[in-house]
């Protein structure tokens, strides 16, 4: 079945994307790549040799949506926790350059900054490895962050869990935060981590991929009816409004309580790298529902924002531009006859 969505109305909530302002809680990470080739393997061990010829340095996790935020055109805050080490400092320069006040993250001298550092030759990502420590804040760091938010919360139209499993979200943190927004209105959106689903209460949309729905759910998904019994029982589970599960090259399916099933055809043409795809999919959904689009078209949104990432190696975001030129490009392949969405 075709899904029918309105070109012009996506079209008018990009161009208000600016007047948006989103505030992201969640693990705040930087993404480090190493660049290379292979063209020998050691003769200490049977691995490859990678000629590094370049390394970048991105942010990542929480800060990534953050990241997709602006690149949109949007407004952003962040509340997060970093380390007392160079990363943290990087991290607050990244986020200024981006017009984002960093006055959000909490310093954890106990903690280092989170890295993931991947290895990338010739296209593939070859190995990663990670520094970071995954325990909870500490109470008086915990209250520092809820002080944050105490302050900022109304001035954010939605607010996005970015859960890494780092640490940061929490039973306390999820408790104290729906007190805080008890009565707004405002959309919370999560992207997951399963270990934590049963503290995603009564949130407005819950962003699993494939495989954490399954875990999640206790279902195995493999088929329609499997798919579909999981997203159901995700929603009864957490009394949430719906469920969107990413299905890399199947696209989505979005669960509405009480609503119809959609499943969501991939636009991509090609998928090289879904690193930070999950990131693109929660920020330009939770815009898309902000500036008032149905959560159909939502998400319809933000699986064409998701078919740009995923043809890029590395962790990228969608500009406005970008998302405005393949929602036309898509309106004009749906008028060809034979065409699906």
């Amino acid at each position: 079945m075709d899904i029918t969505y309105d070109v012009p109305r996506l079209l008018e909530a990009v161009d208000g994307f600016p007047l948006v302002k989103v505030l992201v809680i969640g693990d705040v990470m930087m993404d480090e790549f190493v660049w290379g080739r292979v063209e020998r393997i050691s003769p200490e061990a049977p691995v490859p040799v990678v000629d590094v010829t370049r390394e970048t340095r991105l942010l990542g996790g929480a800060a990534n949506v953050v990241n997709n935020l602006v690149s949109a055109g949007s407004r952003a805050l962040l509340s997060g926790v970093v380390g007392q080490d160079r990363a943290a400092r990087r991290i607050n320069t990244m986020l200024k350059k981006l017009d984002v006040d960093p006055k959000g993250l909490i310093q954890d001298p106990g903690r280092p900054t989170t890295i993931k550092t991947r290895v990338v030759a010739h296209a593939q990502q070859l190995v990663r490895f990670d520094r970071e420590k995954r325990t909870p804040p500490g109470p008086k760091l915990m209250d520092e962050m809820f002080a944050f938010l105490a302050d900022v919360a109304g001035e954010a139209d939605a607010i996005i869990i970015s859960d890494y499993g780092k640490g940061v979200v929490s039973r306390e943190l999820m408790n104290r935060l729906q007190k805080l927004l008890k009565g707004t209105k405002k959309v919370i959106a999560v992207d997951p981590k399963v270990n934590n689903f049963h503290l995603y209460k009564k949130v407005t949309v819950i962003t699993p991929n494939h495989h954490e729905a399954a875990a999640g759910s206790g279902v195995v998904i493999d088929s329609e009816e499997s798919l579909s019994e999981a997203g159901q029982k995700i929603i009864q589970d957490l009394d949430c409004a719906s469920v969107l599960i990413t299905r890399g090259e199947q696209g989505m399916t979005l669960f509405e309580k009480d609503g119809p099933v959609n499943h969501i055809p991939t636009v991509a043409r090609e998928v090289f790298d879904v690193t930070g795809a999950g990131d693109t999919v929660i920020a330009v959904l939770t815009l898309g529902l902000a500036a008032g689009l149905p959560l159909l078209e939502a998400a319809v949104l933000a699986n064409f924002a998701a078919g740009l990432v995923v043809g890029e190696v590395g962790t990228s975001a969608v500009t406005a531009r970008e998302l405005k030129n393949i929602i036309a490009n898509g309106a004009r392949r749906r008028k060809k006859p034979g065409q699906g969405f």
